[in-house]
């Protein structure tokens, strides 16, 4: 995958738990879990903004562009 979810850094830095931000974003454990692992193939604006409000940071702190081809 091109697009990497930087999810746990992010959670690793403000401390916080899947549990936590599940309750904060009103996402399933699950769902949090698909992207915090990389497997998901898309994510909703909707669902960007909660994270970064959750979190405090910009989009660009949790997505990371890998050029694989490299």
């Amino acid at each position: 995958m091109a697009i990497v979810v930087n999810l746990d850094v992010m959670m690793a830095k403000r401390k916080m738990s899947l549990n936590e931000l599940s309750e904060k974003v009103d996402l399933t454990l699950s769902n949090l879990s698909i992207l915090k692992t990389g497997k998901a193939k898309a994510i909703r604006f909707s669902t960007l903004t909660a994270l970064c409000k959750a979190l405090d940071c910009q989009p660009g702190d949790l997505l990371e562009f890998v050029d694989e081809t490299t």
